[in-house]
């Protein structure tokens, strides 16, 4: 069998007397997106965290195409292929779009000591910028100060930063936060076709979204995973619907 993308093994988390993550096992597989979803409170931060690389599990471990990251911090995780986004954007405004998918690049590169003259000059690293904001169709948009973008722009901004990691997996947190209708839908679509290429571990609100993009779907609830499968198997779960979709 092949091995996953990624893959999550008992994660537990505790702060004091509060588990925010209770024995989570999940995976990712090539080819495929997989939505996590569960109400406000459910541990899905913490668990995004954990997979990350920026929270400490109190048990379990997290394996990135059959390698155990566990012990690796963020940039580690990023360099063996763990391209991220979170809802809360971490671009830097003042910089172009460029130069912030250019500061991916090089992190995948393990350089990020170098003098920034020296980066922008890098033909390699502008290269692979252009490319990754030309594949979430923001070429022409390069130059322009990332504050000056739309909400949406940002957001495809931070997906071409993930792209520029050459990831073997893709970790989205809300990606649709903030974004109307139309953008949504065009966000919509650009995952569909990314996930070919990397596969998605989509955390999301809007279920419009997950129900259309999601191969499949884990809910998280009080910190434990009460369900996985095939969206229509979601959606029919009565423990599903009770827990999470309001409905009796």
């Amino acid at each position: 069998m092949t091995e996953p993308a990624l893959a999550v093994e008992g994660l537990r988390k505790a702060f004091g007397g509060l588990t925010a993550t209770d024995d989570v096992s999940l995976d990712l597989r090539a080819g495929e997106i997989h939505a996590l979803i569960g109400p406000n409170g459910a541990g899905k931060s913490t668990l995004i965290g954990q997979i990350a690389g920026w929270i400490a599990p109190d048990a379990g471990r997290v394996r990135l195409a059959g390698r155990d990251v566990t012990g690796l911090g963020v940039a580690e995780r990023a360099r063996l292929g763990l391209g991220r986004s979170f809802q809360v954007s971490s671009l830097a405004a003042p910089l172009s779009a460029r130069r912030n998918v250019m500061l991916a690049a090089q992190a995948r590169e393990g350089s990020s000591f170098r003098f920034w003259r020296q980066v922008r000059r890098d033909r390699a690293l502008v290269a692979a910028a252009e490319a990754a904001l030309a594949r979430v169709g923001l070429a022409g948009r390069g130059n322009v100060p990332t504050a000056e973008l739309s909400h949406g722009e940002r957001r495809l901004v931070e997906v071409a930063c993930a792209l520029a990691l050459g990831p073997k997996a893709l970790l989205l947190d809300e990606p649709m936060a903030g974004l109307g209708a139309e953008g949504s839908g065009a966000l919509a679509d650009l995952l569909e076709t990314l996930k070919a290429e990397a596969p998605i571990l989509l955390v999301e609100h809007d279920m419009d979204a997950v129900f259309r993009l999601a191969d499949r779907v884990s809910v998280l609830v009080a910190g434990r995973v009460i369900a996985s499968g095939p969206v229509a198997e979601i959606r029919a779960d009565p423990e599903v619907r009770r827990a999470y979709l309001g409905e009796d």
